[in-house]
């Protein structure tokens, strides 16, 4: 890929991750993430070249200039995106896959002093919240996320979700979680709103409540159309008009209300997974 088409990619990720950015000139002078890792670029291929002093020298620059510590022996992948990235550091013999995202005060450090491999491998997709810490020659991989302020010292499964000091488990991957998920949704799209985040993992609590709801209610209308199919195979006149559309105006302007302030405080925060 060539300068100017990396360059794209690295706006156009922002863009799509970002929704701060405004304007291309705007991401091209205002996001030290991106100008460490153009800076870590050019270095990681001077350090490749033995150029090793001129390297450390230029990786000592970009830290000075952005607050981001990113060894020249770092391997970064495409499209990578650190976003605000004060106090982001990442060592040696870190290796980072394509379309992953980092957010301040991060770390991917190692556990020893010995030479060799000391130091993450992020897969694909994977997420790190702030100020979380990664560390030693473990793998997160493809799509693994870890929680604000985590500390992770053993490997990630596949799109799992870690948090905690020190890192737990706390969302798989399984069938009756995505089944879960999609039924909810279907219920939610036939009552006429899209709950904000009812996902099975969220630890929101009235996200959680409105998701118990939809379980109910798609319970109940189920054993409703079970008993009047058996009523009318046996002659029975039931279930022959059609229900009332619900009138679900107000709980969606309180909802989006609800979720717009739940928002607000997250951002404030910025415990982002």
């Amino acid at each position: 890929m060539g300068v100017i088409a990396r360059l794209k990619d690295d706006i156009a990720s922002i863009y799509h991750r970002d929704p701060a950015a405004h304007g291309t000139f705007e991401v091209l002078l205002n996001y030290p993430g991106m100008h460490a890792i153009w800076i870590h670029r050019v270095s990681h291929k001077l350090w490749k070249r033995k150029w090793r002093l001129t390297s450390r020298c230029l990786s000592t620059f970009a830290r000075w200039m952005t607050g981001i510590e990113i060894h020249p022996g770092a391997t970064i992948g495409d499209r990578f995106f650190i976003d605000h990235g004060m106090g982001v550091v990442i060592g040696e013999t870190a290796e980072i896959g394509h379309d992953c995202t980092l957010y301040h005060g991060v770390t991917l450090g190692g556990t020893t002093w010995q030479s060799g491999k000391r130091h993450p491998t992020l897969g694909n997709n994977v997420v790190i919240g702030a100020g979380a810490k990664v560390l030693g020659p473990i793998t997160m991989n493809d799509g693994a996320r870890v929680g604000s302020n985590s500390v992770v010292v053993k490997d990630v499964p596949k799109d799992t979700t870690v948090v905690g000091i020190p890192g737990r488990v706390v969302s798989t991957p399984n069938e009756a979680n995505k089944e879960k998920s999609k039924r909810r949704t279907e219920m939610a799209k036939k009552y006429g709103f899209d709950a904000y985040a009812v996902s099975p993992d969220n630890p929101d609590p009235v996200a959680n409540a409105i998701g118990q709801m939809l379980d109910h209610m798609h319970l109940m209308d189920s054993k409703v159309q079970e008993v009047c199919q058996a009523v009318q195979s046996m002659g029975g006149s039931v279930c022959t008009d059609k229900l009332p559309e619900l009138e679900v105006d107000e709980f969606i302007d309180a909802e989006l209300a609800a979720a717009q302030k739940r928002k607000q405080s997250i951002d404030e925060f910025d415990p982002i997974i």
